[in-house]
């Protein structure tokens, strides 16, 4: 049966508790990028890993914590709003005094070297994986189907960050064990091995997870979309096919999510991003009491317009990108006018205020997304058929006519225009599709100009913490830092 609104609030207040006794159990020192001082507390201990709860927990706080930060940090959750500052999708407040942001939207990341950014909060992140990894394997004394979800969900969220730091810094130190001496001191690995690991992790973790959702306790099937499933890694895989461009497997990887048409379907524009809506693959739960989500409470603009909390809106470049009759510009955009200016906003998430009942979660992915990954594998095998299929089940949903391009480099060009406008202040899409279909140049040549700077080709990696590389003798800046 449907949670009533009472039971979603008391098991948001209840993964929160869950949530923060994992993080007590995660109280470990990891100011540095991999340079992490020996653990201090008991999470190795075989204490934690005894007990089907105490480790389920440890997950559910990797969880809880991307959820809690708000986006404007760079932590995982930032990753639509801080690489939209840096692309073409929003327009940072002329009035913002925030200069790290203003550094990201100018596309002038010189002086953002410090510990707070992308790199050493996904590390952490990291840790914790393998921190959970080890603990799991080292474990004779769970419930083997716990124990069994849990690696998966570990794995899966190792593939998780390493894919967006390989995204965001180039080559990366791959990390994938506890050792605080080892991981001191660990040089930058090529492209194409930071690839084969994260694709070997989602290859486990598709054979580790449920092909169900499971609750908190991870005993029992739920109507929940938040812990990873089998679907969850098969979409990430199918992304990662993509980006590494073996078309093959995208396709074959995407055809198995989209193919689960008993759990997955295209719901209608306005219910896309509510609560376990059929779309939605993989969420993440509210867990600030009294919210819903961080996105909403960010990119909702109030009728006085722009400021602080609310410092971004629309760009130019993304709202002239509609086609006309696009119902996306519609339903997922909305409006402003303060002090004579209108600002269009992000509304893909509607409940900006707090103690609203809970109804929207943070969707991380789902299946638009697949449909897209799918039409682009297609058309890069020749099956333009089949390619244009799949766009045009997209646009349908938008309102729009159907595309009858016929030839496979105007397809191509139709399909990344129907990914900027679907996944727009999604998870850094537009923000990676640029440098992978190498348009940043492109693109950033006209666009950082009118934002006040000037594109250099190495803006499109963002710096290393300039303290780990102090720290670490084997790593190096990235060029132009």
């Amino acid at each position: 049966m449907p949670y009533t609104i009472k039971k979603k609030l008391f098991l948001k207040k209840r993964l929160l508790q869950i949530s923060l006794l994992s993080l007590t159990l995660l109280g470990i020192s990891c100011e540095k990028l991999i340079e992490i001082n020996p653990p201090t507390t008991s999470i190795n201990g075989d204490n934690v890993y005894t007990n089907d709860q105490t480790a389920a927990a440890v997950l559910t706080g990797i969880y809880t914590n991307i959820s809690a930060t708000g986006i404007t940090n760079s932590d995982l959750s930032a990753m639509g709003f801080i690489t939209g500052l840096s692309g073409d999708e929003l327009t940072l407040y002329s009035g913002s005094t925030d200069l790290r942001l203003k550094s990201y939207y100018q596309n002038n990341l010189r002086n953002i070297t410090s510990s707070t950014e992308f790199w050493t909060k996904v590390y952490k992140i990291l840790y914790t994986a393998n921190l959970s990894i080890e603990g799991l394997n080292n474990s004779t004394s769970l419930t083997s189907e716990v124990k069994r979800q849990l690696l998966g969900e570990a794995k899966f969220i190792r593939a998780f960050c390493f894919f967006y730091l390989v995204n965001l810094y180039g080559e990366i130190p791959i990390t994938t064990s506890t050792n605080y001496i080892t991981n001191n001191m660990l040089a930058r690995s090529p492209i194409n091995q930071i690839w084969s690991q994260i694709i070997m992790d989602l290859e486990e973790a598709k054979e580790l997870l449920s092909s169900t959702y499971l609750d908190g306790a991870i005993k029992h099937e739920t109507s929940e979309r938040i812990r990873p499933t089998k679907w969850a890694a098969t979409a990430l895989l199918a992304r990662c096919y993509l980006y590494t461009k073996n078309w093959e497997n995208a396709e074959k990887q995407a055809t198995e999510v989209i193919s689960k048409s008993d759990l997955y379907k295209l719901d209608s524009l306005d219910k896309s991003f509510l609560m376990n809506n059929s779309e939605a693959i993989w969420q993440l739960q509210p867990v600030n009491i009294g919210s819903n989500t961080e996105d909403a409470k960010t990119y909702i603009i109030p009728s006085t317009g722009p400021s602080f909390l609310t410092p971004v809106y629309i760009s130019s470049q993304l709202i002239n990108s509609f086609e006309a009759n696009d119902q996306r510009k519609k339903v997922w955009i909305n409006t402003v006018s303060a002090s004579g200016t209108l600002y269009y906003y992000s509304y893909k998430y509607k409940i900006g205020k707090l103690d609203e009942p809970l109804s929207e979660y943070n969707t991380i992915l789902r299946l638009g997304e697949q449909y897209l990954i799918r039409a682009e594998a297609r058309a890069q095998q020749d099956n333009l058929s089949g390619s244009k299929d799949d766009l045009n089940i997209i646009r349908k949903r938008a309102g729009l006519e159907k595309s009858n391009v016929t030839e496979k480099n105007l397809l191509l060009t139709a399909i990344f225009h129907e990914r900027q406008v679907e996944l727009f202040t999604e998870w850094g899409h537009r923000w990676m599709d640029l440098k992978r279909t190498n348009m940043v140049d492109e693109i950033m040549n006209q666009v950082t100009p009118k934002k006040g700077g000037n594109w250099n080709s190495n803006w499109k990696l963002y710096p290393i913490p300039s303290y780990d590389i102090v720290s670490n003798s084997n790593l190096y800046q990235n060029p132009g830092y």
